[in-house]
């Protein structure tokens, strides 16, 4: 049984395990609880009435946080010509075609996101392998396959972030850092709960947010009642 650690004791007598809260008293406690010496980020986690083995219940996609993540975020863009110039001035860090894929084959990974146009993908496919289990693998459903890569450059740089249901039918995602005012905390996890509540597929039967919780990483988990999930 693994030991748990004397903050992480305290910080359980803080709250009721057993409550569902509201969402903005959740965040409220999350960063009362919060007593480590960096800036942690606090991430929500939706349990849905969904079975991923069938293929329109397996809900993937992004969204812009308002208030973005706290956390700066490095973005790669796979193009060449005029888009190679676009994704350079919209502040991409690292831009190229073949010379890219070429370093990544040799196990370079120094970066967050990567966008590729469309007639880049027949080249970038081949990297499926080492991009697809990191995450990395550009995707027209979370829109990092596109022509308009200054806007998806932007996007990521403002706070866009990827959400994708887990083999449980979880999806976990960050909301910001615990330095945020609970105002914006509790605007970026609204605007995650309204994305996740609208991805209900139409085959999903019974209740389909099962439950919510909050947490810090360090912290606990604080449940939100999932029939006030928003």
């Amino acid at each position: 049984m693994a030991k748990i650690g004397k903050r992480f004791q305290e910080a359980l007598k803080e709250y009721d395990s057993e409550t569902l809260y509201e969402p903005a008293e959740a965040l409220k406690l999350v960063k009362q609880m919060s007593k480590v010496k960096f800036d942690e980020t606090v991430e929500a986690a939706f349990r849905l009435g969904i079975d991923t083995r069938h293929a329109d219940q397996q809900i993937r996609g992004a969204v812009v946080l308002p208030n973005g993540t706290g956390k700066t975020r490095s973005v790669l863009v796979f193009a060449k010509g005029e888009k190679e110039k676009e994704a350079e001035t919209a502040g991409a860090d690292f831009v190229g075609a073949e010379d890219l894929i070429e370093k990544i084959n040799g196990g370079w990974f120094d970066f967050d996101v990567a966008i590729a146009t469309p007639d880049m993908m027949g080249a970038v496919g081949k990297l499926g392998r080492v991009l697809g289990p990191k995450g990395l693998m550009p995707n027209p459903k979370t829109g990092t396959v596109t022509f308009d890569v200054a806007r998806a450059v932007q996007e990521v740089k403002a706070g866009k972030i990827e959400y994708r249901a887990d083999k449980a039918g979880i999806i976990h995602a960050p909301i910001g850092k615990v330095s945020f005012d609970e105002e914006k905390l509790l605007e970026n996890y609204l605007t995650l709960a309204e994305i996740v509540t609208k991805a209900k597929p139409s085959s999903s039967k019974g209740q389909y947010i099962r439950s919510v919780a909050v947490s810090s990483t360090m912290g606990p988990g604080i449940r939100i009642n999932p029939l006030k999930v928003r």
